[in-house]
């Protein structure tokens, strides 16, 4: 009768650890989802022909702790400017001065050479030339006439980028960095 007991009190030590290693992996599993990497998916036309609807990311929710979004990074928004979360592209940092002259984007008075845009840089309800604030970044689509971006909503809070977009997950055949 004791080896009964003893074989129970076996199963039961290993099912707690069982039960503890698994607990501690969805809290790893988490903690990493939420501040390290992330999958977010794309949800409108606002980034053709660089992103398109249905297509899966991976985000870079670390980087940006230690330093600024760059011109051109990918960035995903979620914050008070838009109910939604947003993909857009950084064109704008702080102290910049942006325009739009004959459907294109200049950036301190110069023309911005942008090969993933499509469509004319219309101004939106934004007056410009405009000067991107501290702690501010202004970021558009890369469809520019099917985007809303930083010429609707207004300029986006540094604290408002949840991260990079770095990789492209889904569609396997687009599999790779961004």
């Amino acid at each position: 009768m004791d080896e009964h007991l003893t074989g129970k009190s076996r199963v039961k030590r290993e099912l707690i650890e069982w039960l503890c290693s698994i607990a501690a992996a969805i809290a790893i599993a988490l903690l990493f989802q939420n501040y390290v990497y992330a999958q977010a998916e794309v949800h409108n036309i606002s980034m053709q022909k660089t992103l398109v609807e249905g297509e899966r990311l991976i985000e870079d929710k670390w980087s940006y702790r230690f330093r600024m979004p760059e011109r051109g990074d990918i960035v995903v928004i979620h914050g008070p400017e838009s109910p939604l979360r947003l993909v857009k592209r950084v064109i704008g940092l702080p102290g910049d001065i942006l325009d739009v002259k004959d459907g294109s984007i200049y950036l301190n008075g110069q023309p911005v050479s942008e090969p993933y845009a499509v469509g004319s840089t219309l101004p939106g309800v934004t007056r410009f030339p405009y000067t991107v604030g501290s702690g501010q970044l202004f970021v558009l689509g890369d469809n520019r006439e099917h985007s809303v971006d930083s010429r609707a909503l207004g300029p986006i809070a540094i604290s408002s980028i949840e991260g990079k977009a770095v990789y492209r997950i889904w569609p396997l055949n687009k599999f790779g960095q961004l």
